[in-house]
């Protein structure tokens, strides 16, 4: 009797500290593609079609066969591969598709390929090169020689993968001696890499 009364007393105590359920709330189920940033309807275009398709409106002016008749460059120095805008005697826009394949990256650096930043100031001296020997007092092939860089500031690094789209724009001219001084700067995914206020050079005599 004794033993029924205290087995009693015990589910007694346990029913009295059952605790209450909480009110019911709606909850929003959160799907796997939201959590990890998949969402379609935020992350448009989606597929290899979409995302080669955001370039179709950019038109090449002077392909590499192009470009070949006029720097005298060749690989692997010639580091513009196409010029995509082109406004006679005054600016262009080239871009420069960088890989691994290029030999500069077997030393820099060898568990961390970067593009030299000396290359990617050459690269915007070869796209104003473009500009200029194509302008009276140049001739199309000819060497012309660096002769000083100004302001120069690099942003991000750039390595194998990145498409690098140049911009320079010739500010002086001298046809008589041949000498051009020339502004740019170079962005990749939109955002700088590297810019430059003013460089110069001269044509080979």
């Amino acid at each position: 009797m004794l033993k029924k009364i205290v087995l009693l007393a015990a589910l007694s105590s346990v029913t009295a500290f059952t605790p209450i359920a909480p009110a019911q709330r709606s909850v929003t189920p959160i799907s796997k593609t939201e959590i990890f940033g998949e969402d379609k309807e935020h992350n448009a275009p989606s597929g290899a079609q979409a995302i080669s398709a955001l370039t179709s409106g950019v038109k090449t002016i002077f392909s590499l066969e192009d470009i070949a008749k006029i720097l005298p460059h060749r690989y692997p120095f010639l580091l513009v591969d196409k010029v995509v805008e082109y406004e006679e005697g005054k600016r262009a826009v080239g871009i420069k598709s960088v890989t691994l394949n290029e030999p500069h990256f077997t030393g820099h650096f060898p568990d961390r390929p970067i593009m030299p930043g000396v290359l990617q100031v050459e690269a915007l001296a070869q796209l104003a090169g473009i500009v200029c020997l194509q302008m009276e007092g140049a001739e199309p092939g000819a060497v012309f020689f660096f002769a000083g860089v100004d302001g120069v500031k690099w942003k991000k690094p750039v390595v194998p993968g990145d498409t690098l789209v140049m911009e320079v724009e010739i500010k002086k001219w001298n046809k008589r001696f041949g000498i051009a001084t020339a502004e740019g700067r170079a962005y990749v995914d939109g955002e700088i890499a590297v810019e430059l206020d003013e460089m110069k050079f001269a044509l080979a005599k």
